[in-house]
């Protein structure tokens, strides 16, 4: 089982930076065995990927290419937190971001591959 909490949201204007956290709890497995990811659903839309890496180290990451250039997943195992850099945000990145935990490795990232979920976090971004 693993729990998930968001933070680092808020409002943000054009052409700002936020940096999302996300501290894990676990049981059962380590943190550093899971793929992490960050997803989004802004309103009317369906959820959308938007970032993962994998086991371990993280060495491996895959970005939408819509955030590509401007938002850097990375994790920390030792804190058991993973991170999403968003910089250079624009108005379409409004959205409820979300971390989920999960244990395949697919690009893009498939949200049926995440198993455990946190409850999201509010990005708006203003003109």
């Amino acid at each position: 089982q693993v729990q998930l909490v968001e933070s680092g949201g808020g409002l943000v204007q054009v052409g700002g930076s936020l940096s999302l956290s996300c501290a894990a709890s676990t049981s059962g497995r380590t943190f550093n065995t899971y793929v992490m990811g960050w997803f989004r659903q802004a309103p009317g839309r369906e959820v959308e990927f938007v970032a993962q890496t994998s086991w371990d180290a993280g060495d491996y990451t895959d970005y939408v290419d819509s955030v590509k250039g401007r938002f850097t997943i990375s994790r920390d195992n030792a804190k058991n937190t993973v991170y999403l850099q968003m910089n250079s945000l624009k108005l379409h990145d409004t959205a409820t971001y979300f971390c989920a935990a999960g244990s395949r490795w697919r690009t893009p990232g498939i949200r049926s591959d995440y198993e455990f979920w946190g409850q999201g976090t509010q990005v708006t971004v203003s003109s």
